[in-house]
């Protein structure tokens, strides 16, 4: 996915997390993200000002998903290619309308899902997925629903694979605490381990069927 790499607009993830007042905030693919748990849809929507206040006082254009039972708060990567600069003091500012608010910061609860699409490398089967699902394009490789509320998609050639057999999987991304749980929570509901030689960065597992899940261990402090 995007690479998240500190250059002159962004900062990295592990520079987020040495931020004073972030401790509620995980970064996964989609960015920095929080999860605020509510009692009612009111509770949950009573932090969206405070939200779009900070946002506004700290140049950041978050995402925000308000669910009777939490709030989803994001700072896509999408525009810059990273975490912006301004990101910890945005995710501070939410945290502290959050507590005063009296709702519960839940970082298990952060997640973000891709769908991997691997093609022959004689395809370019991007086009066809932009215009069949409405979504646009980010880099080279990747693409994004206009609204960011389903999965992002990642184009993976495959070299050497037969022109027409479509490989695609499932890439969640949790934070580093959450993985293991995850794969034995899969595993014993009847998933089969496929490969952990790259564990604990990313497990590879199959559904009783066959159809393919990585469980990515998102070292969310790297860099």
């Amino acid at each position: 996915m995007v690479d998240m790499a500190q250059d002159a607009q962004t900062i990295s993830s592990k520079q987020f997390h040495l931020e004073v007042g972030v401790d509620d905030w995980r970064v996964v693919s989609s960015g920095a993200q929080a999860v605020f748990r509510a009692s009612s849809l009111r509770h949950a929507a009573s932090l969206v000002d405070p939200i779009s206040a900070a946002a506004e006082e700290h140049g950041i254009l978050p995402d925000i998903d308000v669910r009777p039972e939490a709030v989803i708060v994001r700072v896509p990567p999408w525009a810059i290619g990273g975490i912006p600069p301004a990101a910890p003091r945005f995710a501070a500012a939410v945290s502290a309308a959050a507590a005063r608010l009296g709702l519960r910061a839940d970082p298990g609860a952060v997640q973000s899902v891709s769908i991997y699409i691997a093609q022959h490398s004689e395809a370019d089967v991007r086009p066809f997925f932009l215009a069949a699902l409405g979504y646009l394009p980010v880099g080279e490789t990747d693409a994004v629903e206009a609204l960011r509320t389903a999965p992002d998609l990642a184009f993976n050639p495959v070299t050497g694979d037969e022109p027409k057999r479509g490989r695609s999987h499932f890439d969640v991304f949790v934070p580093a605490a959450q993985a293991q749980a995850r794969v034995d929570a899969a595993l014993a509901a009847g998933g089969r381990l496929v490969d952990d030689s790259q564990a604990p960065a990313f497990w590879t597992l199959a559904s009783p069927d066959n159809h393919g899940v990585d469980i990515a261990s998102w070292l969310d402090t790297d860099g």
